[in-house]
């Protein structure tokens, strides 16, 4: 029964982390875009949560450093004003952050967001981090967000893991970390919220 289990929440993650995207804006798009919050610098980790089996079904990050980007890997997240290189989208203004959680919580889903405050420091070297990581394949988004987790001062502890509730555990373990909920009654089908202006 246990490997079923498992079985049907690898099953999950792989139909919610989507394919490997090779998206490439230009730099004057990326350019254009560059937005940094005027809060601290922050990395934020987002996991979506089936309400049904209460598995993990994705992973994300959010950084904010010299500017706020948002690593969504071998996610089906976009949108035409915020350009995106290899799975990192920029220009992640406060609406453009709602959106994000707005698109992944639905009748089916709800999101986690984890924020936790670093040093600008670890902030420049985690938005490095998502540059360099390429695009992301199928079903390996919890993987990369560990592996991006892990290479960071403070977060070496963190072991990379293919189902998005392990790394959200483990995140949660570190001092300082507040946690909030999403829940939202929108259809499971909410393509229609990516024709919303930003």
């Amino acid at each position: 029964m246990l490997r079923l289990i498992m079985a049907v929440s690898l099953l999950l993650t792989l139909a919610a982390c989507g394919g490997a995207d090779n998206v490439w804006a230009s730099d004057e798009a990326v350019s254009r875009a560059k937005y940094r919050h005027g809060g601290p610098p922050t990395i934020t980790l987002f996991t979506v949560i089936s309400n049904k089996s209460g598995a993990g079904a994705h992973s994300a990050l959010m950084i904010n450093g010299s500017e706020r980007l948002i690593f969504d890997p071998a996610g089906t997240w976009h949108h035409p004003n915020l350009p995106e290189r290899l799975d990192v989208h920029y220009g992640m203004t406060d609406k453009a952050v709602d959106f994000y959680i707005d698109y992944h919580a639905r009748i089916t889903y709800h999101v986690v967001r984890q924020d936790i405050v670093v040093s600008p420091q670890v902030a420049e070297m985690a938005i490095r981090a998502v540059e360099r990581y390429g695009a992301v394949p199928k079903a390996q988004c919890a993987t990369s967000v560990g592996t991006i987790l892990r290479s960071l001062p403070g977060f070496q502890s963190v072991k990379p893991s293919m189902f998005p509730k392990k790394i959200m555990d483990q995140f949660a373990a570190f001092p300082g970390v507040t946690e909030r909920k999403f829940y939202d009654n929108d259809p499971e089908e909410n393509g229609v919220i990516l024709t919303r202006g930003i």
